[in-house]
C-alpha cells in the first residue's frame, strides 16, 4: 500500500498532471489517499512525482 500525500499546489499545472492528482483522489494541500501498489499507481506516481510525498506501508 502507498500512503500519498500533496504538498504542492495543482494550479498552473498541466492539464495531464492536475488530471491524474485528481484521479488519485487529490485535491488538497495537505491532503493523503491510500492507495495499493499496482502498476497503475507506481505510473501515476511518476507522472505527479514533483508534487507528492509517497511512503511505502
Amino acid at each position: 500500500m502507498y500512503k500519498i500525500t500533496l504538498i504542492k499546489s495543482l494550479s498552473g499545472r498541466k492539464p495531464n498532471q492536475v488530471a491524474t492528482a485528481k484521479a488519485l483522489g487529490l485535491t488538497k494541500i495537505g491532503q493523503t489517499v491510500t492507495k495499493p501498489n499496482n502498476e497503475a499507481i507506481k505510473g501515476m506516481i511518476v507522472t505527479i512525482a514533483h508534487m507528492v510525498k509517497v511512503v511505502e506501508e
